[in-house]
């Protein structure tokens, strides 16, 4: 049994850690961590987890967490990094949720996440863990950055036309939908029932700070400059992303369809619908999969690339144990290959 710790329990990225990692197979949780909440029995704050974790949060404590094999940060921006360095030098591997190793450049990083990174020398070792594109790295990884939501819909849709040289790269457009459990658990007069119900609105149009990972990405895929506008926006249900995404053909239309299903074949998470399909959220909902589809407009070189998957799940929890598979040598849909829940 691997035994790993879960550092900040309490939001819903860390919930669903929790809820996944439960059932895994060969994850032995050995301690979960909430300042806010320590002392309390976890099963009391969150009742669906109550027969399958017995134990309660802690106070974060490094050489607590050192004891384990595997830590997760399910922690707000500029946690991780202030305890990753010391669990690395005990050898515990580190997998962080939020953002504090995603983004190579470090005066970049700062800019969009204000605040001063606590160990610069740290993010060039991390690898980013998004399993479609760096697999064979995540496997001997010690610490990976864990892609954030909308990143993972983005560049999953857009991939297999900027390896493939077919588009546009400096024209792409992603208009993106959340759920309001995107933004997290702590109270927020625009997250709250009557401010999202019922209403549909676009938020951080200037630049959010999902963008610049992004086109990190994508820009390791190319030799092209990537010229990317991204515009996310809240919707009024709980989980899902849903990325519609926009590019112009360079040339002759080929096979798109084909295109897709060829890179996607051998991956488990990733499900390229036949074609004239419109993947929806709730196909998705609770599954750690990104489900999408190709259309070509007829008449037009407009390429559009639908692409759906759970925030909460393939957007972070989920994809941080398949990432933990990889790592640990164990098989990568182990704890993770649910079908989504309907209705």
């Amino acid at each position: 049994m691997i035994q790993v710790g879960v550092v900040g329990g309490t939001g819903y990225t860390g919930a669903e850690l929790l809820r996944l990692l439960s059932g895994h197979e060969q994850a032995g949780i050995r301690v979960i961590t909430s300042r806010a909440e320590s002392g309390r029995p976890v099963s009391e704050l969150y009742p669906n987890l109550r027969g399958h974790i017995d134990a309660a949060f802690s106070e974060p404590d490094v050489k607590v967490l050192s004891e384990c094999d595997t830590v997760f940060f399910a922690t707000p921006n500029g946690t991780a990094m202030t305890m990753a360095r010391e669990l690395l030098e005990s050898d515990v591997k580190v997998i962080d949720l939020a953002a504090d190793f995603r983004i190579k450049d470090i005066e970049d990083w700062q800019q969009w996440y204000g605040m001063e990174h606590a160990c610069p020398d740290l993010v060039a070792s991390a690898i980013y863990g998004l399993p479609e594109v760096n697999r064979e790295q995540i496997k001997t990884a010690r610490l990976v950055a864990n892609p954030g939501c909308y990143p993972t819909a983005v560049q999953l849709g857009f991939m297999p036309l900027i390896e493939n040289g077919l588009v546009d790269t400096g024209n792409l457009i992603a208009d993106c939908k959340s759920g309001v459990s995107g933004a997290g658990r702590g109270a927020s007069i625009g997250t709250l029932f009557c401010e999202a119900g019922d209403s549909l609105k676009a938020y951080a149009v200037q630049g959010h700070r999902h963008l610049p990972e992004i086109t990190q990405g994508l820009t390791e895929a190319t030799d092209d400059i990537i010229g990317l506008t991204f515009v996310p926006h809240l919707t009024p249900m709980i989980r899902g992303i849903h990325a519609t995404l926009y590019a112009r053909a360079k040339g002759d239309i080929v096979d798109l369809q084909g295109i897709y299903e060829n890179r996607y074949v051998d991956e488990p998470f990733v499900d390229v619908l036949p074609p004239g399909s419109h993947p929806d959220t709730r196909a998705v909902r609770s599954a750690n999969m990104c489900r999408m589809a190709v259309h070509q407009l007829p008449g037009s070189d407009m390429i559009v690339v639908l692409s759906v998957l759970d925030n909460l799940v393939k957007g972070a929890a989920g994809q941080a144990i398949q990432n933990f598979n990889l790592m640990s040598g164990l098989p990568e849909t182990m704890g993770i290959a649910q079908p989504a829940l309907l209705p």
